[in-house]
């Protein structure tokens, strides 16, 4: 039979084995005496207890039983009701006695005999769902209904079993601990918990062991904490663990449930293995013009440790006395990147024997050392074209400005390293040399003047010289060359600034009017002095006197007081100005004097003589103001007088016999004949015009236009298309016109028309027959009416 069947038939017999005892002992176990939480009234008690009917207990008078705890077993499944106890009275002696229950579970999980007392339980019961119940039990006469017993609370304990394996609820479970670690180093502690009872029995007393994971690690039955079992643990020969441990209820004895749980454990690497190099020696081939700082070959040193703990440091140790070479650690690969820190030369030394050691960044101090390794690396220098080599990076050279056009300025100088000694050619880059000022030899690098210099304009041209081989043009190299102009005496001083003294009347003799300085853009190596005196012609001046200040500047005196504005209001003082160059330079400067009036603390208030004839108080400024002021008043008010003039002249020339009309809106029916308050309507008496001329009323024309020959006004009653042409033309052929548009009188309606007239003094709404012949009676402002109205009456008929 397999062993999982054999303990399931253990477990089986010890539950029934537990049902046995726990029926024995509800059989035998008698109340305990004590307080009763309600008083009674007689003798008599209450008794609950396993015992058969007809065992009763004495009782001291007025002192009530104490219930005991009932006890019932959990999961158990028989075909009847088990028995969980009796309550029994020796109140009465016959039958009369009636029981019940109350509380939790009454009537569904518990039952009671209401005759004999007896309390079944009718439902399998689970102690880790609820591990006990409390009811009320009471005894009433069957006859009368009174209590017997007054109610009494009591306690139904269910009964453990071992029904629960062990579980570990926070598994599976992850650790780590370091390689090599000792015989017995904690690694991890793993912890299963039970539902059954911790108190009753060894139903959730756990005792653990490992399944899986021997020689190399051990659990503690008790604590279940896990520790290293086996010396000299290696990460790199295996790094990860599968542990299984089992925990077992009861004991650990035969019978018990049990439950497992995988534990991983990985272990931590530390620095227990020293780098070494794949090979012992290494060789390489590098060009001699490898730039600096660009690689020349890569050594590895390998390391079987991981992380921090594999990084390695390389560095030179023989070999390289001259500091040509320099290793370097690249962190990603791990590798030793041997590059330049100086030119290489094949024509000086051709090879060179390195010795490279890699060193680990970190140590363990349990491991023993020494952690680094060393390898030999040959390097063979391979020739190469190199470019020209100048005698010096740069070059310092010196001219005066005044040099002439080809003097020699100096020499530049450059060769060819390798062994075959090209011949060199210089040349001058001219984007340094924009303006061409310099020229230099190609075959021996003399440079030249081309043009003159001004110190003043610049003092240092840079420029760039090359140096090619003839042999090969690709191999150039260049150099700077700064030159610097030196300076002349070739120019001569002048005031520093533009000056303009000023002169107080009141001032007094010796004043300090004004004090001159002036600068030269020469800069010569001694410095600056400068003489100062007035021209021969002023030397007796009798108004001013300079006074040398000892600082390169003079102050310029007056000699009296008696300078008025009126007399003369400013003065001109030319002063020469000499330094002390070979040869020296001089110049004329003017220094312009202005007399003005000051108050008595010596403070300007005004230098124009015009302030002498203005009032006190009223300057020139203020003067001249008002009358711009007065002069704008004027203009404004002749704009104004010529503007309501013309407003006010007519459009166009009365006449006596003009009829006029009003209209006020198009939509309107207008005011009859009555209305003569509008627009002149001669054109509409005569369209033909004036003498075939309608003249321009809009404009004043600054000649008289007259038609030309050939042009008029077709005859009365000509057509309304050929009336607006002869409008047209002559508007266009107006000379007096301006290019604008004006008015244009198109009052003719024409004949013909389907619609008929639209003016208002002829309707066609009227059918009868109207006689205008009165209008020419009314005198001669309506004649002219008349004759339009019976033209209109004829042109109708036709």
């Amino acid at each position: 039979m397999p062993k999982r069947s054999e303990e399931m038939l253990m477990d089986l017999w010890l539950s029934l084995l537990l049902v046995w005892i726990t029926c024995v002992l509800s059989v035998s176990m008698t109340p305990i005496i004590g307080q009763s939480k309600s008083t009674q009234t007689g003798g008599s008690a209450v008794v609950a207890s396993g015992v058969g009917e007809g065992q009763r207990l004495l009782s001291r008078a007025k002192r009530g039983w104490v219930w005991n705890q009932m006890f019932v077993l959990e999961e158990f499944s028989g075909p009847d009701p088990i028995l969980v106890g009796r309550l029994h009275t020796d109140k009465v002696e016959n039958d009369t006695a009636r029981y019940s229950l109350s509380g939790e579970g009454a009537g569904t999980i518990f039952a009671i005999n209401e005759k004999t007392g007896d309390i079944h339980a009718m439902k399998r019961l689970d102690r880790e769902e609820k591990a006990e119940y409390t009811l009320t039990a009471k005894v009433t006469n069957a006859i009368t209904g009174q209590l017997l017993e007054a109610m009494t609370e009591f306690i139904i304990k269910v009964q453990d079993i071992n029904d629960n394996a062990p579980k570990f609820t926070e598994g599976p479970y992850h650790a780590a601990v370091e390689e090599m670690s000792a015989v017995g180093t904690s690694v991890i502690t793993v912890t299963a918990t039970d539902a059954d009872d911790p108190v009753y029995g060894n139903s959730a007393k756990l005792v653990y062991s490992i399944l899986e994971g021997q020689p190399y690690f051990s659990v503690d039955p008790n604590s279940a904490t896990i520790r290293i079992a086996l010396h000299g643990m290696d990460r790199e020969m295996r790094e990860d663990y599968q542990v299984v441990i089992q925990a077992k209820d009861m004991g650990g004895h035969m019978g018990g449930l049990s439950g497992t749980t995988t534990v991983s454990i990985t272990l931590q690497d530390i620095n227990d293995n020293p780098p070494k190099f794949s090979k012992s020696l290494y060789e390489f081939v590098i060009p001699e013009d490898l730039p600096l700082g660009k690689e020349g070959g890569k050594v590895k040193a390998n390391d079987r440790d991981i992380g921090e703990n594999a990084k390695s440091t390389y560095s030179i140790i023989e070999g390289d006395d001259q500091g040509v070479f320099e290793i370097i650690t690249n962190a990603t690969t791990q590798e030793g990147i041997l590059q330049l820190r100086k030119p290489l030369d094949y024509e000086s030394k051709r090879n060179y024997t390195l010795k490279v050691e890699a060193t680990n960044i970190r140590s363990e101090p349990r491991s023993n050392g020494p952690f680094k390794d060393t390898a030999t690396v040959k390097i063979v220098v391979e020739d190469s074209d190199e470019p020209p080599v100048f005698s010096k990076p740069m070059y310092l050279l010196e001219v005066d400005e005044n040099a002439p056009i080809n003097k020699i300025i100096g020499t530049v100088t450059a060769r060819d390293p390798d062994a075959t000694g090209s011949p060199i050619r210089y040349f001058i880059d001219r984007h340094t040399d924009l303006e061409r000022q310099f020229n230099i030899n190609v075959d021996n690098g003399r440079i030249t003047l081309a043009k003159p210099l001004d110190r003043e304009t610049d003092m240092w041209h840079n420029i760039t010289v090359t140096a090619t081989e003839v042999r090969n043009h690709s191999q150039i190299s260049r150099a700077v060359v700064a030159i610097r102009v030196m300076d002349i005496n070739d120019n001569a001083p002048e005031f520093a600034t533009e000056y303009e003294a000023f002169l107080c009347e009141n001032g007094k003799p010796g004043q300090v009017i004004q004090t001159v300085s002036a600068v030269d853009k020469d800069d010569p190596i001694q410095g600056h002095y400068f003489d100062y005196r007035l021209v021969p012609e002023m030397l007796n001046n009798p108004n001013f006197t300079i006074k040398n200040n000892q600082d390169n500047s003079i102050s310029v005196l007056a000699k009296h007081d008696t300078f008025r504005r009126q007399k003369q209001e400013m003065y001109f003082l030319p002063i020469i100005v000499t330094d002390n160059g070979n040869p020296p330079m001089s110049s004329t400067n003017t220094l312009t004097i202005r007399v003005c009036g000051c108050s008595k603390d010596g403070i300007v208030q005004s230098c124009n003589v015009e302030a002498y004839v203005l009032p006190i108080g009223l300057s020139m400024g203020a003067l001249i103001a008002i009358l711009a002021c007065i002069i704008l008043l004027l203009v404004i008010v002749v704009l104004f007088v010529t503007l309501r003039r013309h407003k006010n002249e007519p459009l166009i020339i009365k006449d006596d016999e003009d009829v006029r009309e009003n209209i006020i809106r198009y939509d309107d029916e207008g005011g009859g004949e009555e209305d003569t308050e509008a627009f002149d309507i001669a054109t509409l008496q005569n369209p033909d015009g004036i003498n075939g001329y309608l003249p321009r009323k809009d404009i004043k024309p600054d000649l008289q236009f007259m038609p030309r020959a050939g042009q008029h006004s077709g005859p009365n009653g000509v057509d309304v298309d050929e009336f607006i042409n002869v409008r047209l033309h002559e508007a266009d052929n107006d000379p007096t016109a301006p290019p604008y548009d004006s008015i244009q009188i198109y009052g003719y309606e024409g004949r013909g028309s389907i619609a008929g007239s639209l003016s208002s003094l002829e309707t066609a709404s009227s059918d009868s027959d109207q006689n205008y012949d009165y209008l020419r009676e009314w005198g001669p402002r309506f004649r002219r009416l008349g004759e339009l109205y019976s033209v209109g009456e004829s042109d109708r008929e036709t």
